[in-house]
C-alpha cells in the first residue's frame, strides 16, 4: 500500500506535459517488437496502397526528372503493393531492400572497429580520462554539441556518438538513456546545424538550383547558403539541447540502477591503473598517428583522399564517401594496441574473437533492419509519401499568408511530412520544384526557403519510426533498458522535437526581421 500511495503522489506531483509523456510511452511501449510492429507496417501499406490505387489517388506537380534531371510536369499515380507488378516487386526487391538498406552497412562497418574498441577496453579508459578532465555540468553540451558536429560526416554521427552519449552519462553516474536522448538530439535533431559545410549542404543547394532555374535560368544556390544561420542554430541546439536533457528529459527518467558491464570492470570510473594508463597512452598515440596520416592525404590539393576532379574536400569525396571506414579503422587499431598493452588480447586470435563477438550483439538490430527497410522502400513504391507532398504543397499555396508566417507554415509542413520521408534529399527533390518557384514569386529567396525546409525536416527526424536510423537508436536504447522500446524513444525526444520547432522558429523570425544573410551572398528577398 506504502508503494503504491508513493506512485500515485509521483503522478499527481507531474505536469501535464510529463503525464502525456508518460502516456505516450505507455502506449508505445504496450506495441508489439518493433520487428513485429513493422512487419504490420508492411502489411498495413500494401492495403492502403490496394485502396488508394482502386479508389484512383493521384496527383500532379512540376517534379525533377531523375533520368535527364531535368523539371517536368508529372501526376503521380498511387501503386497497388497487391497488384501483380507489385508483389513481384515485393518478392524481387526483398533482398536488395535489405543490402541497400543504407543504415545497415554503416552500422556493421562501424561496429568491427568500435565493438573491438569496447571489448578491448579502449572505450572504457577514454570514458574515464574523459569523466576525469570534464566539468560535470558540461557534459551535456558537450555531448549534444559533439553531436551537431558530426554531422559533417553525413550519418556516422548516428554510429558513434549516439551510443557513447549513453556511455559518457553512464560514467558520470547518470541515466544512460538521457545520454543517449542527448546525443541522439544533437546527431538528428539538429542534423541542418554546423559550423562548417557538411555533405547535406552540397546536396540541397544542387536541387535547389535546379528549382531556381524554373523562374531564373542563371540562379545557383551555393553550397555555402545556409551557412551563417546553420552556425548560429548550431549554439542554439546546443543550449536547447542541455536544457532540455538535464531539466525535462533526465529527471523524467528518474534514476538508474548502474550495474552495467561498465562498473563491474571498476566501480571507481574515474580511475586508471598503471597498466590501463599506459597503453591508452599508446592507443592515443596511434590515434593521433592515425589521423596525421589521413591529414597528410587531405591537406594537399592533391590529396588522394581530395575529389579528384573538384578537389573538393566535402562534394563527392573519398574522405566523405568513406568516412565509416576510415572511422572504423581509427577505433580499430588504436583498440588493438591498446587491448594488446593492457593485456586482454593475447594475439590475433583473441582479436578475431571480438570481431565475431561484436557481430553477434547486432543480431537483433539485424533483424529489424530487415522488416523496417522493406516498409521503407514499399513506402517509396507505392508514391504515397509523394503525393502527400504535392497535395500539402499544394493546399498551402492556397492559403495567403505573409512572408514570416509562410515560411513558419511551411516550417511545420515540412516536419510533418517528415514524419512520412526520412530522406532528405529525396524529399527536397519532391519539394523544391514545388516551393521554391511558388516562394520566388513571393520575392522570397531559395536561400529563405530552403532554410526553413532544413529546420523542419531537423526537427521531427528524432521522432518518427520511418527515419533510418531509428530503429538503431531503439536497439541502443535495449542495452541500457530491456524494456525500452518505440514509444519509449519517442516519448523521450518529444520534447527536443517541441522545443526545438519553437526555438528555431524564433530564430528564423528574428533573423527575417533584422534582414540578416543566410550566408555568403545569401539574402531573405528575390527580384524577379
Amino acid at each position: 500500500m506504502e508503494q503504491r500511495k508513493s506512485y500515485k503522489e509521483k503522478q499527481k506531483n507531474k505536469n501535464l506535459f510529463a503525464k502525456c509523456l508518460d502516456g505516450i510511452e505507455m502506449i508505445g511501449n504496450k506495441l508489439p517488437h518493433p520487428v513485429t510492429l513493422f512487419g504490420l507496417f508492411c502489411i498495413g501499406i500494401m492495403i492502403i496502397s490496394a485502396i488508394a490505387q482502386a479508389m484512383g489517388l493521384q496527383s500532379t506537380g512540376e517534379l525533377i526528372n531523375r533520368a535527364t534531371n531535368e523539371l517536368e510536369l508529372q501526376t503521380i499515380k498511387a501503386v497497388s503493393l497487391l497488384s501483380r507488378d507489385g508483389i513481384v516487386y515485393m518478392l524481387e526487391n526483398a533482398v536488395s531492400n535489405f543490402v541497400n538498406f543504407a543504415p545497415l552497412g554503416m552500422v556493421l562497418v562501424g561496429m568491427l572497429g568500435i565493438g573491438v574498441a569496447e571489448g578491448s577496453g579502449y572505450i572504457s579508459a577514454l570514458l574515464k580520462k574523459t569523466v576525469a578532465i570534464t566539468p560535470a555540468k558540461l557534459v551535456t553540451p558537450m555531448v549534444v554539441f559533439l553531436g551537431v558536429m558530426s554531422n559533417i560526416a553525413s550519418d556516422a554521427g548516428y554510429v558513434v556518438l549516439v551510443p557513447l552519449g549513453a556511455l559518457i552519462f553512464m560514467s558520470f553516474g547518470r541515466h544512460p538513456l538521457a545520454g543517449l536522448a542527448a546525443g541522439f538530439a544533437g546527431v538528428s535533431g539538429g542534423f541542418s546545424a554546423n559550423l562548417i559545410m557538411g555533405t547535406i549542404d552540397p546536396m540541397l543547394g544542387g536541387i535547389s538550383t535546379e528549382a531556381a532555374r524554373m523562374i531564373d535560368p542563371t540562379y545557383t544556390v551555393q553550397p555555402t547558403a545556409n551557412i551563417f544561420f546553420m552556425m548560429a542554430s548550431t549554439f542554439l541546439i546546443m543550449f536547447l539541447g542541455w536544457f532540455i536533457t538535464d531539466k525535462i528529459v533526465e529527471p523524467r527518467l528518474g534514476s538508474y540502477d548502474n550495474n552495467s558491464k561498465m562498473s563491474k570492470e571498476d566501480d571507481n570510473l574515474r580511475n586508471l591503473n598503471d597498466k590501463e594508463k599506459k597503453a591508452l597512452k599508446m592507443a592515443n598515440a596511434t590515434l593521433i598517428g592515425l589521423i596525421l596520416l589521413i591529414a597528410i592525404c587531405v591537406i594537399p590539393e592533391n590529396g588522394i583522399l581530395r575529389n579528384a576532379e573538384t578537389k573538393s574536400i566535402i562534394d563527392h569525396s573519398p574522405l566523405m564517401n568513406g568516412f565509416v571506414p576510415l572511422m572504423a579503422i581509427c577505433f580499430f587499431i588504436p583498440a588493438v594496441v591498446y587491448g594488446k598493452v593492457a593485456g586482454v588480447f593475447k594475439n590475433e586470435k583473441d582479436v578475431c574473437a571480438q570481431l565475431g563477438s561484436a557481430m553477434s550483439s547486432m543480431g537483433g538490430y539485424i533483424a529489424l533492419s530487415f522488416v523496417a527497410a522493406q516498409f521503407i522502400s514499399y513506402f517509396s513504391y507505392t508514391n504515397l509519401g509523394t503525393i502527400l507532398a504535392i497535395e500539402g504543397a499544394n493546399l498551402l499555396q492556397s492559403i495567403g499568408l505573409n512572408t514570416i508566417t509562410l515560411m513558419i507554415a511551411f516550417v511545420l509542413f515540412t516536419g510533418f511530412i517528415n514524419l512520412f520521408m526520412g530522406s532528405a534529399s529525396a524529399k527536397w527533390a519532391i519539394m523544391a520544384p514545388v516551393f521554391l518557384p511558388m516562394f520566388m514569386k513571393l520575392g522570397i529567396s531559395p536561400e529563405l526557403t530552403q532554410v526553413a525546409y532544413r529546420i523542419g525536416d531537423s526537427t521531427t527526424n528524432i521522432i518518427s519510426p520511418l527515419m533510418s536510423y531509428f530503429a538503431m537508436i531503439v536497439v541502443f536504447a535495449q542495452r541500457h533498458d530491456k524494456k525500452a522500446g518505440i514509444g519509449t524513444i519517442i516519448s523521450t525526444m518529444i520534447p527536443y522535437t517541441v522545443f526545438f520547432l519553437i526555438g528555431w522558429i524564433i530564430l528564423l523570425g528574428i533573423w527575417m526581421a533584422l534582414g540578416l544573410p543566410l550566408g555568403p551572398d545569401a539574402f531573405m528577398h528575390y527580384s524577379m
